[in-house]
């Protein structure tokens, strides 16, 4: 099969063709029909993540259609039209038996833990537990949309954070998922306020629902801007970037009782970023974490593209070949595009 594949740490990646996938008892074969590049993938690239062995191929916002499933697969046949979460569960272990699959304690990730969907074919196992079935109206490039941001800033919001309509949501960083937290809050009724230093993804943020908006490098009081914009401070604030200053401005701009949900990956320096612990406890915020989405909860979110109620294409900024990969991801690291790139051609 066709694949772009490094084989060092912030090596060229290149285009090759590579042996195709094995396929698993109870896993299957997916022929790749789109895949986003995510900055999760430049993260494997640079060498922040210790479960990527090399050679390596990325990519992990997979839609496509299923070639082959093994003998235990029950759920599944050859044509499904299929998506998946980044992080799969293994299904067995407490924490899978428990529905919290997404912290799986043998989680795998495609473009991660394996080969990922930066290639004509990808490997899914436990298929019956971590593939999703794509509505036929649901298209392959919308559904890689979904792929982690999407369905992480949707799990951040509702199920982490119990977003209700009415409610100030502050979304610091205006990526990928900061714009899909922005969609899903502003269509489930809430008021965002969207942070960023880049105008427009700003303005990008605004056409998506955000009722205002403060850019970080002409406004340096944040966090006081984020409280009087919402009368007292966010109900819910979100670090989508990952970074020290993103997560301490999102905890310090909250209103009592208020929570903060840290979606944005913290690696290296930033792992070890400094909390306002003073404001924790004398405003009883919540600090929560949260990783991903599992499989059984995605059908929800399908249902509301469906009905129109979110739209996901809205954030595909650009469509590209297998070919132009290798850029696009290196690319990652500058933060320069709007919205999100989908692979879509192979």
């Amino acid at each position: 099969m066709k694949a772009a594949i490094y084989r060092g740490f912030e090596a060229p990646i290149t285009i090759e063709n590579v042996a195709d996938p094995g396929l698993l008892k109870a896993g299957a074969v997916i022929k790749v029909k789109a895949t986003g590049v995510c900055r999760s993938d430049w993260h494997g690239w640079m060498g922040h993540d210790p479960d990527i062995d090399l050679p390596h191929v990325p990519g992990h916002e997979l839609a496509g259609e299923i070639v082959e499933v093994g003998h235990d697969v029950t759920k599944w046949r050859a044509g499904d039209r299929v998506t998946v979460p980044f992080v799969c569960g293994c299904g067995m272990c407490e924490q899978c038996l428990q529905g919290n699959q997404q912290v799986c304690d043998h989680q795998f990730q495609p473009g991660f833990t394996h080969w990922g969907s930066f290639a004509e074919l990808v490997a899914i196992n436990h298929a019956d537990v971590n593939l999703v079935r794509l509505p036929s109206d649901v298209d392959f490039v919308s559904a890689a949309s979904l792929g982690c941001r999407f369905i992480t800033a949707f799990r951040a919001l509702v199920d982490q954070g119990q977003l209700s309509g009415g409610q100030w949501v502050a979304i610091h960083g205006c990526g990928g998922v900061g714009l899909s937290a922005t969609m899903i809050a502003s269509a489930l009724g809430a008021l965002v306020v969207a942070v960023d230093i880049d105008q427009d993804k700003l303005d990008l943020a605004g056409s998506l629902g955000a009722v205002a908006t403060i850019n970080g490098n002409e406004q340096k009081r944040v966090v006081e801007s984020v409280l009087e914009l919402t009368r007292g401070g966010a109900h819910i604030s979100v670090d989508a970037l990952g970074s020290a200053q993103t997560c301490f401005n999102s905890i310090a701009s909250l209103r009592k009782r208020g929570k903060h949900i840290q979606v944005g990956l913290m690696v290296g320096k930033e792992a070890r970023a400094t909390i306002p612990f003073d404001k924790v406890v004398s405003r009883e915020l919540e600090v929560i974490g949260s990783h991903g989405m599992q499989a059984y909860r995605i059908p929800p979110i399908l249902e509301l593209v469906n009905r129109k109620r979110l739209d996901p294409g809205r954030l595909v900024q650009s469509r590209i070949s297998l070919d132009q990969a290798p850029q696009a991801l290196m690319d990652m690291g500058r933060f320069s595009g709007l919205g999100i790139t989908v692979i879509d051609k192979f």
